[in-house]
């Protein structure tokens, strides 16, 4: 059963061009698929299915680490596209490793060259122009590998030849804060149709009221009938959508006080376009 595993998630030619007739690597958006797939790498530690806010589609990712950065990449206002695991043109990532005396990565068993991948294809819009990012994320000590660093080297090279902002991240860059509240609220970004017409009378109530959120939520959940953490669901949709916001880089706290929350005015005056 082991050898047939092994088998199976080895690389050779016939399945790298397969990879390439199912569309991996291509396309933008929803229409992304990935190179890689949390089926097609055996898990060393956590992995993750989210749906995202800006490309409407599942993406996978293979560590906790990857899944931190999304969220921040998720929350910026001026990132348009996420594409994880990007996958590098074989010919010129081996060309590249050959030029700079570098063993490009292969199949330790059938000796195939791997396709490289890109951790994160970020787009970008500045002003009126669209920019792209290559990102690849490794804990701060995998830096201190010499292959980590070889590979990384062809990376940079390639992304370099197209004029491409490549770099590292890891733990250290990524505000731990402000990833876990972006983590609180991102899966109630969608809500169903029946919590969507709820959405209005929660942001009234409270706009009108003095008391923590925690009280204003409970009791909207007991007014109204609904199951008991509707209210915060539907809270946590409007800090999502940033209809409300607050200052990610604190600690949320369910006993904050609402006058302490910040109203969109946009969405005062547009509530009826909501549901």
């Amino acid at each position: 059963m082991i050898n047939l595993a092994k088998r199976k998630n080895g690389w050779t030619e016939g399945k790298i061009a397969k990879y390439i007739a199912e569309g991996r690597g291509q396309g933008e958006l929803a229409g992304y698929k990935p190179w890689l797939t949390i089926q097609d790498v055996p898990s060393h530690g956590r992995v993750h299915r989210l749906k995202g806010w800006k490309t409407q589609r599942i993406h996978q990712f293979m560590s906790d680490l990857e899944c931190n950065y999304f969220y921040l990449l998720e929350w910026a206002e001026n990132v348009i596209d996420i594409r994880e695991q990007f996958p590098l043109d074989r010919e010129r990532t081996t060309k590249i490793a050959e030029e700079r005396d570098i063993n490009h990565p292969i199949d330790k068993e059938t000796k195939t060259p791997i396709v490289m991948t890109t951790d994160f294809i970020i787009t970008i819009r500045e002003k009126d122009k669209v920019k792209y990012l290559a990102r690849t994320i490794k804990m701060s000590k995998e830096l201190e590998h010499r292959r980590t660093i070889e590979k990384f080297e062809i990376e940079r090279h390639y992304w370099e030849e197209q004029n491409i902002d490549w770099g590292i991240v890891t733990e250290l860059d990524i505000p731990k804060i402000i990833s876990k509240n972006i983590l609180w609220v991102h899966g109630d970004f969608y809500i169903n149709e029946k919590e969507l017409e709820l959405i209005n009378v929660l942001y009234e109530e409270l706009g009108a009221s003095e008391s923590t959120l925690l009280d204003v939520v409970t009791v909207f959940d007991e007014k109204y009938l609904l199951e008991k953490g509707t209210g915060l669901t539907l809270f946590k949709y409007l800090l999502a959508r940033k209809y409300i916001t607050i200052d990610m880089n604190n600690n949320f706290d369910v006993q904050v006080s609402v006058t302490d929350l910040n109203f969109d005015k946009e969405f005062c005056e547009n509530k009826e376009n909501v549901v």
